[in-house]
């Protein structure tokens, strides 16, 4: 089937007061193709209320526990399309998104997910080039062949020397993934957990190397949290070791953790 803009959502996942929400949404509403966008938050306040009327968006609240995969799963069991992307709250998406995405996934066989390359944003400026994008973007090349799309072999080679796939570039074709999609076993590693399930599924990890999206880094979000923590270098290891024997993972982790340093402000 081909896809058409009526078949995505953007769910935004809001929570507490962000000051970048209303730049996201914005983002979402000013696409070149026009497709659906709800809101969707465990932490109901006047903020998120205030900006779901202003833009006339349907809001979801949660009322079980909170945590991110919870968070993540309510917002896509909000979505009656077939296609749904987890918008973070604090990032952004070029004009082109919805439009890329289609065309890519229309092209592809078997759709499992879509996800694009991306930029950043720091301190009220963008970013597209430092080591951790470029690590990233190195690691991702082989997808650039579109060939390699199917390939479970490839995808796994990839995600065994880390976690290249920008979680909010994501859209999902729910239609042909088993729910719920995340589960809580980790926090700052949920979404690499995913995509190793993910890949070893028949089915296509449909790739654009085209910038598509912007990733804000500041001191409040989630994964600078997390890494302050020590837990995601922890939960790193875990999934390593999915790939190698205890030893190699600890090895490769070695290099790995030197690209957490580029989400410290």
């Amino acid at each position: 089937m081909l896809f058409q803009p009526s078949d995505h959502t953007f769910v935004v996942c809001a929570y507490k007061t962000s000051p970048y929400l209303e730049e996201c949404i914005a983002s979402l509403l000013n696409q070149s193709v026009k497709s659906n966008v709800v809101i969707a938050t465990s932490t109901p306040n006047d903020h998120i209320r205030g900006l779901a009327d202003k833009y006339k968006l349907r809001l979801y609240i949660s009322s079980g526990k909170s945590g991110i995969a919870q968070d993540w799963n309510h917002a896509l069991s909000k979505v009656d399309t077939p296609l749904a992307t987890i918008a973070h709250q604090d990032d952004i998406y070029l004009e082109s998104y919805t439009e890329e995405m289609l065309s890519a996934i229309n092209s592809s066989i078997e759709p499992l997910i879509f996800f694009s390359n991306y930029g950043e944003i720091r301190c009220g400026g963008t970013c597209d080039k430092n080591k951790l994008l470029r690590v990233k973007r190195m690691m991702l090349s082989p997808l650039k062949l579109k060939g390699a799309w199917r390939s479970k072999m490839i995808r796994r080679r990839i995600l065994s020397l880390g976690c290249p796939i920008c979680c909010p570039s994501v859209t999902y074709n729910l239609s042909s993934l088993e729910r719920p999609i995340f589960n809580n076993r980790f926090k700052g590693s949920l979404d690499w957990e995913t995509w190793e399930r993910l890949s070893r599924r028949r089915g296509s990890f449909v790739y654009s190397s085209k910038i598509l999206m912007r990733h804000r880094i500041h001191l409040d979000s989630e994964t600078s949290s997390l890494i302050l923590d020590n837990v995601r270098s922890q939960e790193d290891i875990k999934m390593l070791e999915q790939f190698w024997p205890a030893p190699i993972a600890r090895l490769i982790f070695k290099f790995y953790r030197s690209s957490q340093s580029s989400n410290r402000m």
